[in-house]
């Protein structure tokens, strides 16, 4: 599957049995940052789209020079 295609799943018509689940995943962690990381995609299949807890999630990416760090500090103080 291509980078496109994992990016395009769509969590409506997806079988949950087809996408890999998050509990299932063990990392490593003596490993590198980037084989760590590698570990993770192996496991995980389709990084945009996997199962937690029974629960189909799609993950997507904002193209923005603000950081996931600059928007959970934003959320925080708007509490």
């Amino acid at each position: 599957m291509s980078i496109e295609e994992m990016r395009s799943v769509d969590i409506r018509t997806v079988q949950a049995d087809q996408l890999a689940d998050r509990r299932g995943i063990v990392i490593d962690q003596k490993l590198s940052r980037k084989e760590r990381l590698c570990q993770y995609i192996r496991q995980v299949r389709n990084p945009y789209c996997y199962v937690d807890d029974g629960v189909i999630v799609k993950v997507s990416f904002s193209n923005t020079k603000e950081t996931i760090e600059d928007r959970l500090e934003a959320y925080i103080r708007n509490m």
